[in-house]
């Protein structure tokens, strides 16, 4: 199977894979998702931070200090009244009381209370009573009302309270870490369907029409942006008491502000510690249920909740199946640093547009895309990886000698063909480059004759290798050398040849240091680079004229010195040198890379090979060498 089969193979799984995550958590599967995303969920509402909500709501707590007052908790009917009288003398546009009212208590406080909430618009609260402690969904169920929290049955107000006043079921569904992320708006039993407590409450303070639609509600020509199920996404302004809230003993002492209460909703509930319900939020370990209900109609009546509805979810669906199946795509793209590089920034920019869309109202969720992009993208690197460490550990164990072959000689050709290279020719072509390191240091310490004898065996030694193999030297550079492989034609094997040129030249310029004195030995160290590819030659000079190559593959293996040194090495070599020459590895040798490195004179980047006797330390080891 070819790399671009495999490519495709790789995607369809991929692709395969994030639809398949997608569709077992939308069917109510993968729980442990909803815990994950609850938690970055709240991560994304502390990034949004604390908000001011619209000045819709006015919350009258029951709290310690009413219950210090009156010595009870829950209130007396005859006090919570008096509660209620006073908050509608001050003309709300509706007053919400967050109390379930089921019980009978003194007949004399039921009886004041009720003809209480005979004078102003009131919603009461009722509660749905659930077969287990999770709400849930018929499966026969149908119509567009088949996802509704199916209820065993309705705890309802009293009738003497019920017959004054609109009812609401006031359950809030809480996320895997406890927290209420949505307020379902309707709520079923086998026989009825009721509102909810925040629905009916914005309904009448808008005084409009409510109108359940297939896959919408309508408030009057106002959608409420529900989820697929009916709920209402939630999103909290802040910590408990970030919508205004007052103490119901202001009534009691007389101090309560009217402007506090006056054309506003009015919410009566229950903070008492140890009394009421709370709930965790992002912002608060702690937050009274009254405060969650009050965020739920704020939302509903100044229409600024988050938006999580049929579109939203087409949109995780795509994201769930695009994001992993163009990660993977990246990396098999570029197998190198650019490629790595483009994938994070992919997940980097995925992961900034899902952090922007929350903060702008659009919950996109980001567990499921995560869970359907993590694991491929994360299997795939490895197969990269492992198929990566194979063809290193493939080309360091195969022993096989390097192909030899004599090319004719230049002046040879030159005799046959008097106008080669009159035009300049461009090819791929090797080229070797070999340099000592130490040397201009030791030429101001010793007599110029030694100097002299010595750089002649430095260029024989050259010279040796490079016939050897067929290789041409350009011209000697003082205590260096330009070793040209692909003249006077391009050959199948120039690559070849010019790798086992490198490796003879590393071994025998090791051997005849190690034969110097030491006083001149212990100075002296070298360097080699080698690269293949494109070429220009050509003849430079006019009365006295020379072949020599030019172009970026010569100023690379230049540079391939520069890396070794840096790197303690004395042998550089570049992937496309190595995979022109096939090769496949000598019996004693070590090849440690690869190193993805920049030169000078080039803008990208190289991919390098270090090369060195398997029974020679490192150059490190040896000597921290001077560099020329």
């Amino acid at each position: 199977m070819n790399r671009r089969v495999q490519i495709l193979v790789a995607l369809l799984l991929t692709a395969l894979w994030g639809a398949g995550i997608y569709a077992a958590h939308t069917n109510g599967h993968l729980r442990f998702l909803d815990r994950l995303e609850a938690t970055l969920t709240d991560w994304r509402t502390q990034v949004r931070g604390v908000q001011s909500p619209p000045d819709l709501v006015t919350i009258v707590a029951i709290d310690d200090t009413v219950v210090k007052r009156g010595g009870s908790y829950p209130l007396p009917r005859a006090d919570l009244a008096r509660v209620v009288d006073t908050i509608v003398q001050f003309k709300p546009k509706v007053v919400a009381i967050d109390l379930l009212l089921v019980d009978r208590n003194a007949a004399i406080g039921d009886a004041t209370l009720a003809n209480t909430l005979a004078t102003g618009p009131m919603v009461l609260a009722a509660a749905a009573i659930f077969p287990s402690a999770s709400e849930t969904v018929a499966p026969s169920s149908e119509g567009p009302l088949a996802d509704l929290p199916q209820a065993e049955r309705f705890l309802l107000p009293l009738p003497a309270f019920a017959d004054h006043a609109e009812i609401g079921v006031v359950n809030v569904a809480t996320g895997q870490s406890g927290s209420p992320l949505s307020v379902p708006m309707l709520f079923r039993t086998r026989d009825r369907v009721e509102l909810s407590f925040p629905l009916r409450v914005a309904a009448r303070a808008l005084d409009k029409p409510l109108t359940i639609a297939p896959d919408q509600l309508l408030l009057g020509d106002r959608a409420v942006p529900t989820d697929t199920d009916f709920a209402l996404p939630i999103t909290y302004y802040g910590p408990r008491r970030t919508i205004r809230t007052v103490s119901a003993q202001s009534i009691f002492d007389g101090t309560l502000n009217r402007a506090a209460i006056e054309n506003r909703i009015v919410v009566i509930g229950a903070a008492v510690a140890g009394g009421g319900d709370f709930y965790p939020t992002p912002f608060d370990s702690l937050m009274p249920g009254v405060e969650v209900v009050s965020t739920a109609i704020t939302h509903l009546v100044a229409g600024d909740s988050i938006v999580r509805d049929r579109k939203v979810h087409i949109a995780d669906a795509l994201a769930a199946i695009m994001l992993p199946v163009l990660l993977v795509g990246l990396l098999a793209w570029r197998r190198s640093a650019p490629g790595l590089v483009a994938a994070a920034v992919l997940m980097i920019a995925w992961a900034g547009l899902n952090l922007f869309a929350f903060t702008h109202g659009v919950w996109l969720n980001a567990a499921t895309t995560l869970a359907a992009a993590v694991p491929p993208v994360a299997v795939f690197a490895g197969v990269q990886l492992w198929a990566g460490g194979r063809r290193t550990q493939y080309l360091a164990a195969k022993s096989q000698s390097l192909a030899q072959f004599q090319a004719p000689a230049v002046q040879e050709w030159l005799a046959r063909d008097p106008n080669f290279l009159s035009k300049p020719v461009r090819q791929n072509g090797a080229v070797v480059f070999i340099d000592l390191s130490g040397f201009t240091a030791l030429s101001e310490k010793i007599d110029p004759d030694e100097l002299q004898d010595l750089l002649k065996a430095f260029h024989a030694l050259i010279d040796k290798a490079a016939v050897g193999c067929g290789g041409m030297i350009t011209g000697f550079l003082g205590d260096g050398a330009m070793i040209l492989f692909g003249l006077p034609s391009a050959m199948p094997d120039d690559a070849a040849r010019a790798l086992k040129c490198a490796i003879d030249l590393h071994r025998g310029v090791e051997r005849w240091i190690g034969t110097l004195p030491p006083a001149i030995g212990g100075r002296l160290g070298f360097k080699i680079g080698a690269h293949f590819g494109p070429i220009v030659a050509s003849r430079l000079g006019e009365s006295h004229q020379h072949i020599t190559a030019t172009g970026d593959t010569v100023n690379v293996a230049s540079r391939l010195m520069e890396v070794a040194a840096r790197n303690d090495a004395r042998l550089a070599l570049t992937d496309t040198l190595l995979e022109a020459a096939d090769f496949q590895g000598t019996p004693d040798g070590i090849l440690s890379g690869p190193l993805l490195t920049q030169v000078r004179g080039r803008s990208g980047v190289v991919t390098v090979w270090f090369w060195r006797d398997q029974d020679r330390p490192s150059q490190a080891a040896t000597r921290a060498e001077m560099i020329d």
